[in-house]
């Protein structure tokens, strides 16, 4: 940060967004007020490029020195996920002439914004690397957003190593096929029941008259796949049938088995909006808006570390955020303390007691 003020406004969002409650809104701030946060989200000339370039760098140096070992693959996720909102929102979703560039927008019957993201499971590692906004008809698909994501991962992590691409079948297109394939990793990703095959059958006939694990050719692609099948429990406790495919010969049972690895994504959008808040930006600026996303990520990942770091791990993501604070945020902690002493320290004198602080001698 170019100045302590902006430092003391990035410890006091970082440490709204740690307190792990899921609603992180500035004017809940204790030790800042809303408007200062409000101007060092939305005006203040700080470099946002500059905080992902040394998170990355972090992260890269934190993997390097408790890198998983060779046999381990490189797992890269890609799913879309819906900030929903119901306000008007009119900066983002009817931008001026000038800045045709709407960001709030309609999929799927949901209302929001669209982010495209690029999630990295390496070993124990759980990194959010990058992510792109959608934004609507006549502006790049999600899995064209999906194919520029992949560009982002580091060679520091692919080298030597086996990575396996996972998808939902919104990224089962033949340009997303193409773009993993030339970078010799392996894709596993689902596929829609009536998706053709070469042979101009679906893939939903596989199911009565083939064997899962066997190769086949997608309509469109030029080398074979192998397929396999299994039945999904939804939540209204109707069975749905889905097909994942991939480049690679896995049998039909570990093909499954694989598959359902993707949904680890699903576990952290729900923790990263749940108790991170992700979907609670309210800025007046599209900056405003972007630099809320990033500093909810990094508040993740700085969460994440800690419970590395802790033997063994809390596997409670609260607890967690709570140890993070008083591990790399000690003055936000002071700083709420002091504040709440002042505020009732009515209390204590009512009960008979004065509270006084003074420094401790050195």
């Amino acid at each position: 940060m170019p100045s302590v003020y902006q430092k003391a406004s990035l410890n006091a969002i970082l440490g709204l967004f740690l307190e792990a409650q899921g609603h992180p809104y500035p004017e809940h701030t204790q030790i800042k007020s809303a408007s200062s946060l409000s101007r060092f989200l939305n005006h203040y000339n700080w470099s946002t490029k500059g905080l992902i370039r040394e998170t990355r760098q972090a992260v890269l140096g934190q993997i390097a020195k408790y890198r998983p070992s060779k046999q381990v693959p490189l797992k890269i996720l890609i799913d879309l996920t819906t900030l929903e909102k119901s306000g008007k929102f009119l900066h983002l979703s009817n931008p001026p002439k000038d800045e045709p560039d709407p960001w709030v927008r309609i999929l799927n019957g949901k209302r929001g914004l669209h982010l495209v993201v690029l999630y990295l499971v390496y070993g124990e590692w759980r990194v959010p690397w990058s992510f792109r906004v959608w934004r609507g008809k006549g502006y790049p698909s999600p899995s064209d957003l999906a194919c520029k994501l992949l560009g982002t991962v580091p060679k520091q992590l692919t080298q030597n190593r086996t990575v396996i691409v996972l998808a939902d079948t919104e990224f089962s297109t033949i340009k997303f096929f193409n773009s993993v394939r030339v970078k010799s990793w392996r894709i596993v990703v689902g596929v829609r029941n009536n998706r053709k095959l070469q042979d101009g059958r679906t893939v939903k006939q596989l199911y009565r008259h083939g064997k899962r694990g066997q190769q086949e050719m997608l309509e469109g692609l030029t080398t074979p796949l192998s397929i396999s099948w299994f039945w999904l429990k939804r939540a209204d406790n109707k069975r749905e049938l889905r097909f994942v495919v991939s480049s690679h010969p896995y049998s039909g049972a570990y093909l499954v088995i694989l598959g359902r690895k993707r949904w680890a994504i699903e576990g952290f959008f729900k923790t990263i909006k749940h108790r991170f808040g992700l979907h609670c930006f309210g800025q007046s600026t599209k900056l405003g808006v972007y630099r809320w996303l990033i500093l909810s990520l990094l508040a993740y990942l700085l969460a994440h570390w800690i419970d590395q770091w802790s033997s063994p791990p809390i596997l409670d993501w609260k607890a967690t955020s709570d140890l993070t604070l008083s591990v790399l945020f000690p003055s936000v902690l002071w700083l709420k303390l002091l504040r709440y002493i002042r505020i009732n320290a009515d209390i204590a004198a009512r009960h008979g007691f004065e509270i006084v602080l003074k420094p401790i001698p050195i």
